[in-house]
């Protein structure tokens, strides 16, 4: 909602828009240096292998060659995925004794071109002894399996969980069971992972495509053991991320490494085939489900078991049967709820954040089992959930996982789907086609979510304000954009709190030269922390220019009110002093009062006390053809509210895109190992994403639920589309075939899978 007089709630278009539309930004892979290299790396061909040997002589004296690594002959501490994890499952940055998933690295050739480095790592002779290997993360957990980590005995490597000594499932009148499966899905970045390091004197500036340079910064200073003030880390425009780029990898280490060793600039560029296998992977959930309610549908308790694929060396991937566990309630009172969750690793690439890092997962198995509950006792699936709900005064409310919701407001975005839907003529449309015994039946599948932003922590972040003597603003945040819009967003909230042009604001970030701490761009977070962070340095600053314009105009401070470049006494704009003269007048001692501190400008690190808790309403609606299987989305309908919006043209492509991404999950994407632990989806000829051809346009709209625990009243929006998507679309294509004798399907619902539904249910 738009607030009168303020830019704040209107659409404006995105400053970032025009130069990357013109292809003037400029991307890592972009930078060329005098006397760079480039390094490639030697990647195992086998998931599960002993390394008897490596030959690089033949390597080492082809033409343009710098040099050939082993981890015999570059010295490397290893790499810790996640600090709560042994200190057994660490990855040896150059594979030691033995590789364990297809893509670890044997060895890392620099030379003078890309075409000379690839050609030199395919003359690197490596011979290996074959393992057996395991794939399948509750597999890996059973008596007998191949065990990657021998010093540590098993493959299990975290557990948590809600125990309960009551049976959550006591005294249900009936018992729905499902195992849904959240397929492991490649993040598929537009710009694949790489880095340039360019050492100078005893300097080194990495520039990277990162979500969270200054992390990535403090890995390397912790990795190669180098002085924090001497390196510098810093992403340039960045093309896509997603949750995959939130970190850093043992090939910028190496990198950087090398540029230290060689006093050479390097750089190291993936291709696609490299990405699929060696930048993390998402999802990787089999979560089993048992939900007791009474005959009229109200839920009495759920019990859930959830078994998560760490990968080979288990990194955030398999701690995020956490961030499951937060949010496995949903939006629904449920009196007793048991939760317990095991994360493996396996013989695949490591997983990691993946938009909604865990979140998504709940969502996914919760919405799937109150719609086949609800086909069950034959109650409607919008009834069912609203009979349900929590209700607004619940609110705040702690949950059985510990999540914090702040606010909400659950049957109203119901209400605002189902009228933007016409449910009742969907109903209509629907009862007919089975009537008429078309073949191309019509699906209609609901979700209702919450998620959490800002999660974990991550409610905190740093942000600053200056004035130059120009007039000009400067802005730095600890956050990193990689598309979403922040340059536009804060310099809204800077222009609508000083009265400044937004071409009159600089907004820094994603450098470690200019922003002493942060936490980066993830969780859906950067709004409601940084964008605080901009409000009150510069609602600070305000308050400072007003005490110094009262001064400098002989008038009364309370009576100060910003004006069009600057400063002015209400009523009278004859009386003002603009930003320049504020700026200047702030840096001489002879024009401010004695007791203020020189400078127009504020920092802080803004802290929302915890997270915020978005959510919404979506109704997919598919056809469905029963003699091929294939599913085609016609209808997405999606209510979403991330609290006050600050910029609805931004919102709106937040959702557009995150309901394109679950769609994607629903119906198209899944990374496929075959039983040697060999990837069968490595590259974009066999790992299905869809283009736009294959989406319908989206209906979005939104309800707005401020939240309390920040000056904007803001939620993410980021990760929403997504959340709320793919279980919608999910429900939807077994609804237009539950009528055959469908009960569930697993993602992704290709013509394949659900024409074998069909088959096996007509069988």
């Amino acid at each position: 909602m738009a607030v009168e007089g303020s830019i704040l709630g209107n659409a404006v278009l995105r400053r970032e828009d025009p130069t990357l539309l013109m292809g003037t930004d400029e991307y890592y892979d972009d930078m060329v240096v005098d006397g760079m290299a480039h390094v490639f790396f030697v990647r195992s061909p086998y998931a599960h292998a002993k390394i008897d040997s490596i030959d690089v002589n033949e390597a080492a004296s082809m033409p343009g060659i710098a040099g050939v690594w082993t981890a015999e002959t570059l010295e490397l501490a290893d790499f810790q995925g996640f600090p709560m994890f042994p200190a057994e499952f660490n990855r040896p940055q150059l594979a030691k004794g033995k590789v364990r998933f297809v893509g670890d690295i044997v060895a890392v050739v620099a030379a003078d071109s890309r075409e000379e480095a690839a050609d030199a790592a395919e003359a690197v002779v490596v011979d290996y002894t074959p393992l057996p290997s395991v794939t399948d993360p509750e597999a890996a957990l059973e008596d007998g399996a191949p065990v990657l980590f021998e010093e540590h005995g098993n493959n299990l490597v975290f557990e948590t969980g809600l125990p309960s000594d009551d049976d959550p499932l006591e005294g249900a009148d009936h018992v729905t069971e499902l195992r849904v499966v959240s397929q492991r899905l490649a993040g598929v970045p537009m710009e694949p992972n790489g880095c340039v390091s360019i050492p100078n004197g005893d300097h080194m500036t990495v520039w990277i495509p990162s979500q969270n340079p200054i992390a990535v910064r403090d890995a390397i200073v912790g990795i190669l053991g180098l002085d924090p003030e001497k390196v510098r880390v810093a992403a340039p425009t960045v093309g896509g991320g997603f949750g995959p780029k939130a970190g850093a990898y043992v090939e910028h280490f190496i990198t950087t490494k090398l540029a230290a060793e060689l006093d050479r600039p390097m750089k190291w560029t993936e291709d696609r085939s490299e990405n699929m296998v060696s930048l993390v992977h998402g999802r990787a959930m089999v979560l089993t489900t048992k939900l007791g309610l009474t005959s009229d549908g109200v839920i009495t308790g759920m019990d859930c078991n959830v078994v998560a694929d760490g990968g080979s060396y288990p990194g955030i991937g398999a701690f995020l049967t956490m961030f499951t566990q937060t949010m496995i309630q949903g939006v629904y009172q449920i009196p007793k709820l048991k939760y317990h969750a095991r994360s493996s690793v396996t013989n695949t690439t490591t997983t990691g954040a993946y938009r909604g890092a865990g979140r998504p997962e709940a969502t996914q198995m919760l919405e799937r089992v109150i719609d086949l509950a609800a086909d069950e006792l034959g109650i409607d699936p919008a009834e069912i959930r609203r009979k349900n709900f929590l209700q607004p005064e619940s609110f705040p409310l702690t949950t059985h996982g510990g999540a914090n919701y702040d606010c909400g407001e659950y049957e109203k975005s119901l209400d605002a789907v189902l009228e933007a839907a016409g449910y009742q003529d969907l109903l209509a449309q629907q009862a007919a086609r089975r009537e008429s015994g078309d073949p191309k039946q019509l699906g209609i599948g609901f979700c209702t979510y919450v998620e959490v932003t800002a999660p974990a922590g991550l409610h905190v972040e740093y942000g600053a304000v200056e004035v130059d003597e120009e007039g000009k603003v400067t802005a730095r945040v600890g956050t990193s954009a990689h598309g979403q819009g922040h340059i536009t967003s804060f310099s809204m909230i800077v222009s609508d709190m000083m009265g400044v042009p937004m071409d009159d604001i600089t907004i820094l970030q994603s450098d470690t030269d200019e922003i002493p701490r942060g936490a980066g761009t993830m969780g859906s977070r950067s709004l409601q922390t940084a964008g605080s962070a901009v409000h009150v340095a510069s609602e600070t600053v305000v308050a400072k220019a007003k005490k110094l314009a009262a001064h400098m105009l002989e008038a009364n401070e309370a009576d100060m009110v910003t004006g069009e470049g600057g400063l002015q006494v209400a009523g009278d704009p004859g009386s003002s002093v603009s930003w320049a003269d504020l700026a200047k007048a702030a840096n001489d001692d002879s024009k401010r009062p004695a007791d203020m501190e020189p400078g127009l400008s504020h920092e802080l690190d803004f802290d929302g006390t915890d997270a915020t808790f978005p959510f919404g309403a979506h109704i997919s609606v598919v056809e469905v053809d029963t003699e091929t299987g294939e599913a085609s989305m016609v209808r997405h309908v999606a209510v979403d509210d991330c609290g006050q919006i600050l910029n609805p043209l931004i919102v709106t492509g937040q959702q557009h895109g995150g309901i394109a991404q679950g769609a994607a999950q629903a119906l198209f994407e899944i990374v496929e190992y075959d039983d040697d632990g060999n990837p069968i989806t490595s590259n974009l000829m066999d790992y299905a994403i869809p283009s736009a051809a294959e989406l319908p346009s989206f209906e979005t709209s939104n309800t707005e639920t401020p939240s309390p625990r920040n000056p904007l009243g803001a939620k993410g929006i980021g990760e929403s589309g997504t959340i709320g998507s793919t279980p919608a679309i999910h429900n939807a294509v077994i609804d237009a075939v539950s009528h055959l004798g469908v009960r569930h399907i697993d993602m992704p619902l290709t013509a394949q899978t659900v024409w074998q539904a069909i088959q096996g249910a007509s069988a």
